[in-house]
């Protein structure tokens, strides 16, 4: 279930997760995005400028097309070989970049902007393909004026490519931490308590607990640290350590002292390096 309010003069959408987690996202407004758009534009023109004048050094000094003016073998391979790079800077961009650096392009990350499901999950390759394939249409009839109408008219911001794709655009968090770093100042809700000072955790688990773990239960860790960024600390905590006790519980061990955290890491390496398929 997902709902908004306005805060700080922006929409905040609250998304809560089958983990009962509420999460919170500050939804991207028209202008942050057309910045981070015209910086991949830009960075799209760069990469056209390059390709377009290795097209002309090599045919400039290609022999067998002055000479006879058609072209070889050689040559209708490069022009199809130009084609296809071109193909893939003006449709190809946006879509690998978001897909393989987590629903972000080099402009959105400058701004700090992030795309992502609608279900607060980080995006896979066929969303990224599906809100791409409908950029041409946004764009018409110029300036991505159909796409800035669209967004105007519901409170999420979504494109048309956005809504075909069920995906958002979202600002991240400012004060967000990195994932799998341990933090000295480690702070947790009143209601869960454990030594602050001991911090350490054993690297691996027994094998035979591990192995009784199920691929379900790597992905809920994976989606968790995934989360990670966009929780507050009390959430994150109390969230870490009610995972890392059900894990626990399923490999019948005790959870050992020390941020829970590090111990959901120490399942997933487990998880992943016991030669299991997940």
């Amino acid at each position: 279930m997902a709902s908004f309010e306005r805060r700080n003069y922006s929409d905040q959408l609250n998304i809560d997760t089958p983990e009962q987690v509420e999460l919170h996202f500050h939804v991207a407004g028209i202008g942050s995005r057309f910045v981070a758009l015209l910086l991949d534009h830009l960075i799209q023109f760069a990469f056209y400028l390059l390709l377009v004048l290795i097209f002309v050094l090599v045919f400039s000094g290609s022999k067998s097309t002055a000479a006879s003016g058609e072209l070889d073998t050689a040559g209708k391979w490069f022009i199809a070989a130009f084609i296809f790079v071109n193909f893939c800077i003006i449709w190809g961009y946006f879509a690998l970049f978001e897909a393989f650096w987590k629903g972000q392009t080099p402009g959105k990350r400058v701004m700090r902007l992030r795309v992502i499901k609608d279900s607060g999950r980080q995006i896979t390759l066929f969303e990224a393909l599906a809100r791409n394939l409908l950029r041409a249409i946004d764009y018409l009839p110029s300036l991505y004026l159909t796409g800035v109408i669209t967004m105007l008219c519901n409170k999420r911001n979504k494109r048309l490519g956005d809504f075909a794709a069920g995906t958002m655009v979202i600002h991240e968090a400012p004060d967000a931490q990195p994932m799998f770093v341990q933090a000295p100042t480690f702070l947790v809700p009143s209601t869960v308590q454990f030594d602050r000072a001991v911090t350490a955790v054993p690297s691996q688990f027994p094998a035979d607990a591990i192995a009784k773990l199920q691929p379900k239960d790597l992905l809920i860790i994976d989606t968790f640290f995934g989360r990670a960024l966009d929780l507050s600390l009390d959430t994150r905590a109390a969230m870490a350590l009610r995972i890392a006790n059900e894990m626990c519980a399923k490999m019948q061990v005790s959870l050992p002292e020390g941020n829970p955290e590090r111990a959901l890491e120490a399942m997933a390496v487990g998880m992943r390096g016991g030669g299991r398929s997940f």
